[in-house]
């Protein structure tokens, strides 16, 4: 089988009757083309099927419309579901996107997977990458400034960084004061990797929700998980050994919520009256879960929208001429979803003075 030749922009000038010099003009939209010769090389490409090179175009205009993306962690709900965002956005604004996937991100060359996007001519990078192993390194030992834009996702913010995220401590604060106003008094944690700066974020969230209220916030209370179903079976075992008076969990993500109500299904009679669960994350699911999973929902496709929208703000900056444009973090607000895990009937309740 013949394979099909390359159209070349020489070619499609020869055909349309121009110079090469015109075609490019059209390519790019210029304003200096006779709209009848405008329409007729048009035409030509058309017919011809051809196709700019984006390698060419970016030698020219010194952009190549490509975003890079470093992620990590997409079998969990908030990270593929943060993706989902940052493709529709990326689309939306005409750029192209490159995913590079960090399976390792404590021990792999991050280094390299840099060097591999700028070597590639992205206009910029999101980082959806925890910090922690030789990504920590990285970030504290470079000058990032002198890369291409790039914004990080529920990062610790800094001086220096552009950070986009939800709310986490918030997130944390809104799960233990509901519980808190619907009569629970012995609330534990079961935390995500404490090496992730939102797990710390939520922790620090359910922490002082119970300070505020004069309720106890020890160690005993607090259990880490790793975000799986599993991880939240062994730590509502954990703590029901070491904490035996609690009434009430907060799972930092809808997956350990899980494990937490399929332990309490096997080994409790009454549920939520012998212990009130709340989650964070809302995943769809966590509406047909037994009973139903109060739960705190992180608006994931609208942070993944904002991050590639803040992120093209920056390009933009970047290819304009005079001063310096500051870019502020952003911080998205989560909501509680109220549902059946957390119903604690009102009449147990003894008053409490919330602290502010």
């Amino acid at each position: 089988m013949a394979t099909r030749r390359r159209i070349t922009i020489t070619q499609v000038a020869h055909a349309a009757g121009v110079s090469t010099q015109t075609v490019s003009r059209v390519i790019n939209d210029r304003p200096d083309v006779a709209p009848d010769t405008r329409l007729r090389v048009q035409r030509v490409i058309s017919q011809l099927g051809y196709r700019p090179s984006a390698i060419a175009r970016t030698l020219i205009h010194q952009r190549s419309h490509t975003l890079g993306v470093v992620a990590t962690g997409l079998d969990y709900y908030g990270p593929s579901h943060t993706l989902v965002g940052i493709e529709k956005q990326t689309r939306a604004l005409g750029y192209s996107l490159l995913l590079d996937l960090l399976h390792h991100p404590e021990t792999e060359d991050v280094e390299r997977i840099i060097n591999r996007l700028l070597s590639l001519h992205v206009d910029g990078i999101i980082w959806a990458v925890p910090e922690i192993g030789n990504n920590r390194a990285w970030l504290q030992g470079k000058n990032l400034h002198l890369l291409v834009p790039i914004i990080f996702l529920s990062m610790e913010p800094r001086p220096g960084l552009v950070v986009v995220s939800i709310d986490n401590r918030r997130g944390g604060r809104l799960a233990t004061e509901h519980l808190i106003a619907h009569g629970y008094r012995h609330i534990g944690i079961i935390t995500g990797p404490l090496d992730w700066w939102e797990s710390r974020q939520r922790r620090l969230g359910w922490r002082e929700a119970l300070e505020a209220a004069g309720l106890l916030a020890a160690e005993n209370q607090v259990v880490e998980g790793n975000w799986s179903a599993a991880s939240g079976e062994q730590g509502i075992r954990r703590l029901l050994a070491q904490f035996p008076q609690m009434d009430a969990i907060f799972a930092s993500n809808d997956q350990m919520a899980l494990g937490v109500l399929q332990t309490i299904h096997n080994i409790r009679s009454r549920f939520p009256e012998d212990l009130g669960v709340v989650g964070f994350d809302n995943i769809p699911e966590s509406a047909y879960f037994w009973p139903a999973l109060t739960t705190v929902e992180q608006p994931l496709i609208k942070l993944g929208c904002i991050a590639v929208e803040k992120l093209s703000q920056m390009i933009d900056a970047d290819f304009q001429l005079g001063a310096e444009i500051h870019h502020d973090s952003v911080y998205l607000q989560p909501e509680l979803v109220v549902r059946d895990s957390s119903l604690f009937h009102w009449s147990k309740a003894s008053p409490i003075s919330m602290k502010t």
